[in-house]
């Protein structure tokens, strides 16, 4: 049977932080699709920190690099413009779905002249399903490519923070125009079912981001290292465990900290750690690429993430995999992969002291904390493969490109 061909679309892809992605679209490719990858914009060479990245940087269709040569946009929109009424209808909804205030229109004006270009390739390259990451403004671009080109798309909604702002990203429209939608968790789906239309229910499945589980092998230390790896930002908590680490040094003399990954809040970071007179204890390594990350893993003893808002984090699959207990917060989607005292522990976001109290019980007893490990590991392989994910996937695309669709939100249980 001939698979369909399918592109990916981002708003900017290969990044180091959406590694998931990539590994996403290569067990897609590995199950016997061709997969055409596209990003709205360039990535930034800060992103490019391993051959994976550099390689698939160098096949990407950059939409707006395209969009920006006038002969190419003007030849795309003429294409569309063969068939009036279908344009028409477009623009309309990208002028009906546009977030409120002039500049608001103008960028979802703009969005459309993209979404003729993105439309343009995807028809050339044959493609006959588009699927999307990341809700927003490239997903915009995908529902208007639609509109043009009559081709299919699909998207996965991560959250939290496209809920933050739904009317704005019109999640409801672009699940209503959709063939189907992919919810990383049962708390994401929920979320979604707040703003889309109950008839649109049905076609709210749930499919996992996931890791390869044999590309982290399994560890177990007993001493104080801890390990970070997440964007430098606000939403991901760090300066409550720098003031965990505070608490503790004097009782944890060999506390030492690591954080891989890189962002805005980098700078202030590093001065919090000098002015509480922790920086000989907190390294910061910057962005690494995959197999990096799996080596950082392998030299730790706890994986740490105090987030105040998350999906369901990769990085603790990742870690969980290579069986290195996690102590994370209790939001959102992380309990639907971490069980507090099974495989880890969770803990109040912004709660110092709580962290503090994990960080001491998973020190004062390693057993406890290897059982944590183990069990993190079969959780993983169990729920968070990628390859098994890409293969429900597939058969989403497959099921809603004929007549067979399916109706569950997860995969049966024989499959």
């Amino acid at each position: 049977m001939t698979l369909p061909k399918i592109a990916y679309l981002t708003g900017e892809y290969p990044r180091a932080s959406d590694t998931f992605i990539q590994r996403e679209v290569a067990a897609l490719r590995k199950h016997g699709h061709e997969v055409e990858t596209c990003s709205i914009r360039t990535t930034g060479a800060e992103h490019l920190v391993g051959p994976e990245q550099r390689d698939e940087h160098a096949r990407t269709f950059k939409v707006l690099d395209a969009a920006k040569n006038p002969l190419r946009l003007i030849r795309s929109h003429l294409r569309w413009l063969r068939t009036p009424g279908r344009y028409a209808k477009a623009l309309g909804l990208a002028w009906r779905t546009a977030p409120k205030g002039i500049k608001g229109r103008l960028y979802n004006l703009i969005y459309f002249l993209e979404a003729g270009v993105l439309a343009a390739h995807l028809q050339d390259q044959g493609v006959t399903h588009l699927h999307n990451h990341i809700a927003k403004a490239s997903c915009t671009v995908a529902m208007l490519s639609e509109a043009l080109s009559g081709i299919p798309y699909s998207f996965t909604i991560h959250g939290p923070d496209i809920f933050f702002e739904p009317h704005h990203w019109r999640i409801d429209e672009k699940t209503k125009r959709a063939r189907f939608v992919a919810c990383i968790s049962d708390y994401c789906r929920s979320q979604l079912m707040c703003f889309a239309d109950q008839s649109d229910w049905d076609k709210l499945h749930i499919v996992h981001c996931g890791i390869e589980p044999d590309r982290y092998g399994k560890t177990w230390h007993s001493g104080q290292r801890l390990l970070f790896v997440g964007r430098l930002a606000a939403v991901k908590g760090v300066p409550i465990l720098f003031q965990a680490i505070d608490k503790l040094k004097g009782d944890m003399p060999n506390l030492q900290l690591k954080l891989i990954g890189d962002g805005p809040e980098r700078t202030a970071l590093e001065s919090m750690s000098k002015r509480l007179g922790i920086d000989d204890r907190v390294e910061f390594l910057g962005y690494k690429n995959q197999s990096e990350v799996a080596e950082a893993l392998l030299q730790t003893d706890l994986f740490v993430l105090p987030s105040f808002a998350e999906g369901v984090p990769v990085v603790l699959m990742e870690a969980m995999a290579s069986g290195v207990p996690v102590i994370t917060t209790q939001i959102a989607g992380i309990p639907e992969l971490v069980s507090h005292g099974e495989s880890g522990w969770l803990v109040p976001p912004g709660d110092v002291d709580a962290l503090c109290a994990a960080l001491t019980r998973a020190f004062i007893d390693p057993p406890e904390r290897q059982a944590m490990g183990e069990e993190g590991r079969e959780t993983v392989e169990a729920h968070f493969n990628t390859h098994k994910e890409a293969a429900w996937l597939s058969q989403l695309i497959c099921g809603y490109a004929g007549d067979n669709a399916p109706t569950t939100k997860r995969p049966e249980p024989t499959q």
